[in-house]
């Protein structure tokens, strides 16, 4: 009878989605009544059920965790049903055929039913390994935190589940088998594997100590130990693969376009070889551009690389010229850089109506577009372009000559529509888009401080409609910089004291809010990327609370008011609609903050038949008039995440999804309406679809979800986040031999070939830097790390040293979206509680930090062999690779600025003068003193980061692409 009544509980448990704080009540009521032991309440929560046999529900974890913390349940009893239930298929420890039979005859049932007890005992999930790393993750920071075991007894039943070292090797074997199929959860288990088992390992004290002692004097001259090592150099070489990989990186997702960091890079990599910088950077771009169009990247990255090209690089060329003597001049550079491009990829005037040449990429002279723009910054005399093509130019130099930034913002602050007409210039490919890019910034500053909220609207919404616009203008502007006073505006929006109207004030927000909403999602910023540190911005808690419903207790009773205001108007007839004195007692910014719980509430009137179809269809077409459209972002934000969470609401999601979406009948003649929907599917389509296709997989019966699918699935793709697509990633880890470890591997095979076999009409190797952000996902940095240095020491061996070593330097160094802003020092820090406290993101560790950590464990190398009497051991062939990366890494991340790169002699190749070496010299022994400090920093936030994403339900870390789920780092984005 227990048995029963705890089963009833749970399903109608499941049903409602009960909240964790009201099950905790429930069970201090029933426990009593109908106690049951831990081993068969753990076998209740955790085995499959007839209507659920693929993966475990996501509540029942926090379930099990108030039942751990009401002693009702126990670890062991929990690792029993997990183990036994588990997909791995793996009886636990010390239970077998005897046990399993005395275990279920604690359950007081009739014989009769022996056998069906039997076969659903014995069921398994069919796909378990994301909940059992959960789970695993949860009870072993249940144990970390000295809250278990709490007896001697559980102790010693905890051991005889599975100690850790067997759980070690069980998890040693299990991963290889789980990579091909869930590659993600293979890497965090492997994390657990080799991390967090081991640190539950008791320690002996003694030898603790000693080593402590040791570590200490070796830390103390570490810095000493690494630089008197030893090691054979290779001859340093840049290869044109080098900056190939650089740029790559720097354009794979958001264009982290830095000016003092790119030319900061080219010094440290350079040395001041000026000639080589510009001819080898001319090279690069040309050479992205033609791996983008030959892997068929799609038409907005296409359009990017080539803006890149012609209307960033000029800029770029300008100030590294400024350092040329003579006799060396930019058009001698460009001359020589133009001779080695690819002809094919590249025609020249002459070729591209030749016959022969039809397999051009390019149906117009991207040469000439860039010939053009180099004249117009003064880099070549116009009358060279002829030769330069070796044909009569089609074009010429635009007619209004250069712009000006400051003339081009007096202009649009004098005639509102010229700022319109320049959003339509950010797409020409002529070189003067970089001074329009950075007038329209400029204008979007001066608007948010005047408070012409109805200019910028028209203004927002002309971006928000060209994606690639805003691709464009983040090669000449910071995201800070742009959305940064958007933010303020929209942070400080009031109404006016005389405030007449309220629909236009809610319309002019939405618009502006939606370019914010659209940069966003599409780079996937932080709050810090756009300029906000303080929690309490209204920004800031849209982006992490946006997605999230809160229940009546937790609403305040102003919030409750307007809610139910909101409810009325767009569902109750006699409550006269939606009218000003609702939205005057409602200031946008309240309003997008409880659209989650307003859809709650809709979905579950829905749900209850409380709310008639006609109702709903008449209450969802105000959502779609403009003034309210950007918050279905919010609002379907939610229904994805819903909509995942509880099935048992599906048909009413799916209906309210599909009036919004597939059926909008009130703004079909509405243009801008329209055109607002669509740009807000841009945003929310990618979760969306994710929750769509778990949807159907779990019902493959349902026919409404591909018709709703369909209806956005031209707004996949928008986003720009270096993420990989489906058919990559299946490629990537289904790789002969090991996976996406040995798909990198091959990727610097090919780059070391292209290096080694130059040629002027070579194709570059195929290389896209997401595969390497991929691996950093799966693998982790320190397994991506190994995976790169063992390819070193491979090619080392095959005498192609110096070529490989500049590929993985280029590798490492290459700038990512997560540490951007952190390399150059800035305060990354968040204001927490009214500005009392400051918290600092987590994030993955990254190469750069893995390798610092390599090269700190190296405490006591092995003194270099006598070549002529032995040949160097393993240990220090690894060693001598570690060492020799390592120091080719740190020289080219030096911290270099815009003025440092100029004056330190780019130009004349001059050497750092004495000052300069004293400087460096002083920062190097602060960097000694400070290693392990920064040691223990960056170990600290790998582990934090391990254990502090398993607080929700699915974990946090997933970013929000195909390795991810719903909400990045726990919030909407």
């Amino acid at each position: 009878m227990a048995t029963a009544t705890w089963h009833r509980f749970l399903s109608h448990s499941l049903a409602s989605r009960l909240d964790p704080s009201i099950f905790s009540t429930y069970i201090r009521l029933l426990h009593p009544k109908s106690p049951l032991p831990s081993a068969l309440l753990s076998d209740l929560f955790l085995r499959p059920t007839e209507h659920n046999a693929i993966t475990l529900d996501p509540r029942i974890p926090r379930y099990l965790q108030v039942m751990i913390g009401l002693e009702y349940v126990d670890i062991a009893s929990a690792l029993r049903a997990l183990l036994r239930y588990s997909t791995f298929g793996i009886s636990p420890r010390g239970m077998g055929e005897e046990e399993e039979e005395e275990h279920m005859d604690l359950e007081d049932d009739t014989p009769e039913k022996d056998k069906e007890k039997e076969e659903e005992t014995h069921k398994r999930w069919s796909n378990s390994y994301a909940s059992d790393e959960m789970l695993f993750y949860r009870l072993a920071k249940y144990i970390s935190s000295n809250a278990g075991p709490r007896n001697r007894a559980e102790a010693v039943e905890l051991i005889v589940v599975w100690t850790g070292k067997e759980l070690s090797k069980s998890l040693a074997d299990f991963v290889p088998l789980l990579l091909q199929s869930s590659p993600q959860s293979a890497a965090r288990l492997e994390l657990f594997r080799t991390q967090t088992l081991v640190s539950m390992e008791p320690v002996d004290k003694k030898v603790q100590a000693a080593n402590a002692e040791i570590d200490e004097i070796l830390d103390s001259g570490m810095g000493l130990a690494i630089e008197s090592i030893v090691v054979p150099e290779l001859p340093n070489i840049n290869s044109r693969a080098g900056l190939y990989i650089y740029l790559n990186a720097l354009l794979v997702g958001r264009p982290l376009i830095d000016d003092d960091a790119i030319f900061g890079y080219l010094h440290n990599r350079y040395q001041g070889d000026i000639q080589s910088t510009i001819i080898d950077l001319i090279l690069a771009s040309f050479d992205i551009l033609a791996n983008a169009t030959f892997r068929n990247e799609g038409a907005q990255t296409i359009t990017l690389l080539r803006s890149f090209l012609i209307n960033k690089l000029p800029l770029l060329l300008v100030t590294l010229s400024s350092s040329l003597f003579p006799p060396l001049t930019s058009e001698y550079c460009i001359t020589d850089a133009l001779s080695r491009v690819d002809t094919n990829a590249f025609p020249t005037l002459a070729s591209l109506f030749d016959e022969a040449g039809s397999n051009n990429m390019f149906s117009d002279s991207v040469r000439q577009d860039f010939c053009f723009a180099c004249c117009l910054h003064g880099l070549i005399a116009e009358s060279s372009i002829e030769r330069l093509l070796e044909d009569i130019p089609m074009q010429s130099l635009p007619t209004s000559g250069r712009n000006v930034k400051e003339d081009l913002v007096q202009q649009c602050l004098a005639d509102s529509e010229k700022a319109e007409g320049l959003i339509d210039e950010l797409e020409h490919m002529d070189g003067n888009v970089g001074a329009v890019s950075q007038a329209i910034t400029e204008v979007i500053g001066r608007l948010c401080s005047n408070k012409d909220t109805m200019s910028l609207k028209t203004l927002c919404g002309q971006l928000v409609r060209k994606p690639s616009s805003l691709d464009v203008m983040l090669l000449f502007d910071k995201p800070i910089a742009i959305l940064h006073p958007i933010c303020e505006l929209l942070d400080h929006w009031r109404y006016d004291e005389d405030q007449g109207e309220y629909q236009p004030v809610y319309e002019e927000f939405g618009s502006v809010l939606l370019l914010v909403l659209s940069f966003v999602y599409r780079y996937n910023l932080s709050a810090l990327d756009i300029g906000i540190r303080s929690s309490d911005s209204f920004i800031a808690k849209l982006m992490h609370e946006g997605h999230l419903s809160r229940t009546m207790d937790a609403l305040s009773q102003q919030e409750q008011n307007q809610l139910d205001g909101w409810i009325r108007g767009l569902f109750d007839n006699e409550s006269g609609g939606l009218g000003d004195e609702l939205m005057s007692s409602c200031p946008p910014q309240d309003f997008y903050l409880i659209v989650p719980t307003l859809f709650n509430h809709i979905v579950l009137a829905c749900s209850t038949n409380n709310l008639s179809d006609e109702q709903l269809k008449g209450g969802l077409e105000y959502l779609v008039e403009p003034f309210l459209l950007p918050s279905l972002i919010p609002g379907i934000a939610w229904l994805s995440s819903h909509l995942w969470e509880s099935r048992g609401d599906a048909n009413a999601v799916l209906q309210i999804l599909s009036l919004l979406i597939r059926n909008p009948t009130s703004i079909s003649n509405n243009t801008e309406a329209s055109q607002m929907l669509h740009s807000v599917l841009n945003v929310i389509a990618k979760n969306l679809e994710h929750s769509l296709r778990w949807l159907q997989r779990a019902e493959p019966s349902r026919q409404d979800v591909e018709p709703l699918s369909k209806a956005f699935k031209g707004n996949l793709g928008w986003e720009r986040r270096g993420a990989s697509e489906h058919t990559e990633l299946e490629s990537w880890t289904s790789t002969a031999g090991g996976g996406i470890g040995v798909a990198i591997k091959q990727t610097i095979i090919n780059l070391v070939s292209w290096v080694l076999n130059p040629g002027t009409n070579v194709m570059p190797a195929s290389y896209t830097h997401r595969l390497i952000l991929t691996g950093l996902k799966i693998l982790g940095a320190k397994r991506l790390l190994h995976t790169l240095i063992e390819e070193i020491k491979s090619q080392n061996e095959a005498g192609n040293g110096s070529a490989v070593l500049d590929v993985v330097v280029a590798i490492i160094c290459a700038p990512d979206a997560a540490t951007f802003d952190e390399r150059k020092g800035l305060d990354m820090h968040i204001l927490e509680h009214g500005g009392n406290e400051t918290i600092r993101p987590q994030r993955r560790m990254n190469l750069f930090e893995a390798l610092k950590i390599e090269i700190d464990s190296l405490k006591n190398p092995d003194p270099k062999p006598d070549t002529a009497v032995a040949e160097a051991s393993p240990t220090q062939i690894h060693t001598e690779t570690i060492v020799r990366l390592w120091r080719r890494v740190q020289t080219q991340t030096a911290q270099q600025d815009l003025m440092s790169a100029v004056e330190a002699g780019m130009g004349d190749g001059m050497q750092l003068d004495v000052n300069q070496e004293l400087n460096e010299a002083l920062d190097a022994v602060e960097n000694v003193m400070s290693a392990v400090e920064a040691r223990n920093e960056i170990l600290g936030v790998e582990d934090q980061d391990l254990m502090g994403g398993l607080d929700g339900d699915l974990g946090g870390d997933l970013d929000g692409d195909l390795l991810g789920g719903f909400g990045g780092e726990g919030g909407l984005f």
